[in-house]
């Protein structure tokens, strides 16, 4: 449209920018203590606009880190708010904000960005690919007996929202950036979080465990009444910790509290290892497996250049980056790293495909059967699932 303007958002522009996310999402209007609570988040160098003319479209993202293979840290843009006014949507508004937030990101520096989809057919033409996955998992209380070799843990002190509030940014810190693709939290997220936890229930407790060499794991959790007395659901909203002790330890807190039926862990780690604490496996279910988070290479160099590889042959990858051609180009990736070359390629992908790759979540050889990469030297595929493989299950644990 010739009308359309994209620019950064005004400071006063933030609120209905704010309002016209949760109307996106089918959600009223906030208040004034819920924009005080949150407004912090709203940076005016981050938060972008459509105007048609008036505001029509929105987007914004946050500065982070993630966790890559190696344990190296990447410069992260946590992309959130993503909306589009009714009446406005299919019509290139989303592709004008990606358009200028991508553009945006590449000029700072930003190696990587990150986003939570509503819908899974939106993002991956924009570069976008599932990059973790997460399980939904629910254990019946009354069936779970902790094995006599768990792990006796530590002691658990419980707090309430107001006190612990201020104590999550250290908890988080200290308990769960020792994952691959783990995000460190600035500042500007912790007020968001707090509101959306008081939005969720009247009483929101945070469970802290202590071990000999002090706090190593928290999780947050409210109780939804149920039909009789001792039928209630615990919803775990957080979990974190940064031992084996810890885990055990906060399991044994979660089966002490009284009046519950069910225990809810929601986008949990696809290797947590919860039923095996029990000695009836069964009563920890997985009831779905989602994507949890997709991620977007933004600096295709520095992102393969920053993580280890596994042992394999080395192999060189073909990238088409249709967003940001300056990542196009041929990438030979092996046990020493990851640089340009100008050596024949050996699988052709796009940059939502390499996004999937890039963690491990899905192997190479699996992208490849189903179309996704286009294959030049049929040893590749094998290879490349070395070269990528992680040990454990990758996983973000951070909403936003």
């Amino acid at each position: 449209m010739s009308d359309r303007t994209v620019r950064l958002l005004r400071p006063d522009e933030q609120r209905a920018a704010w309002d016209l996310f949760r109307a996106a999402l089918h959600v009223q209007p906030g208040t004034d203590e819920e924009w005080e609570r949150v407004s912090a988040a709203y940076r005016a160098e981050r938060s972008w606009g459509v105007f048609e003319p008036d505001l029509v479209g929105t987007a914004r993202s946050f500065a982070s880190e993630m966790v890559v293979p190696g344990g190296a840290r990447l410069p992260l843009a946590a992309v959130t708010g993503v909306g589009v006014k009714a009446g406005r949507t299919r019509r290139g508004v989303l592709s004008a904000l990606q358009a200028a937030q991508l553009a945006d990101l590449a000029e700072s520096g930003v190696a990587l960005a990150l986003l939570h989809a509503s819908e899974g057919a939106i993002y991956g033409r924009y570069g976008y690919g599932v990059t973790t996955l997460a399980n939904q998992v629910v254990v019946k209380k009354h069936r779970a007996q902790l094995r006599p070799d768990v792990p006796a843990g530590g002691e658990v002190t419980v707090l309430g929202i107001d006190e612990a509030a201020p104590k999550w940014p250290e908890l988080y810190a200290s308990t769960a950036m020792g994952r691959v693709a783990a995000m460190t939290r600035s500042e500007v997220y912790w007020p968001s979080h707090e509101a959306h936890l008081r939005r969720r229930a009247k009483l929101v407790q945070t469970a802290v465990h202590r071990g000999p060499d002090g706090t190593d794991g928290y999780l947050i959790y409210h109780v939804e009444d149920g039909a009789t007395h001792d039928s209630g659901k615990l919803q775990v909203m957080a979990f974190h910790y940064a031992n084996p002790d810890a885990f055990a330890g906060l399991w044994r807190f979660l089966l002490s509290v009284d009046l519950v039926d069910e225990i809810v862990l929601p986008m949990r780690p696809l290797d947590e290892p919860h039923a095996l604490l029990f000695t009836d496996p069964r009563a920890a279910k997985t009831e779905s497996t989602e994507d949890e988070s997709w991620l977007r290479l933004i600096d295709v160099p520095a992102a393969l250049a920053a993580r280890t590889y596994g042992p394999a042959e080395p192999v060189v990858l073909e990238l088409s980056d249709r967003s940001l051609p300056a990542n196009d180009g041929r990438y030979r990736v092996g046990p020493d790293g990851a640089s340009r070359t100008d050596a024949e390629p050996a699988l052709r992908l796009s940059a939502d495909t390499l996004a999937m790759l890039y963690f491990g979540t899905w192997r190479a050889s699996a992208l490849a059967a189903t179309g996704r990469i286009e294959v030049l030297d049929p040893a590749a595929p094998e290879a490349a699932d070395v070269l990528f493989g992680t040990r454990e299950s990758v996983w973000c644990g951070t909403f936003f």
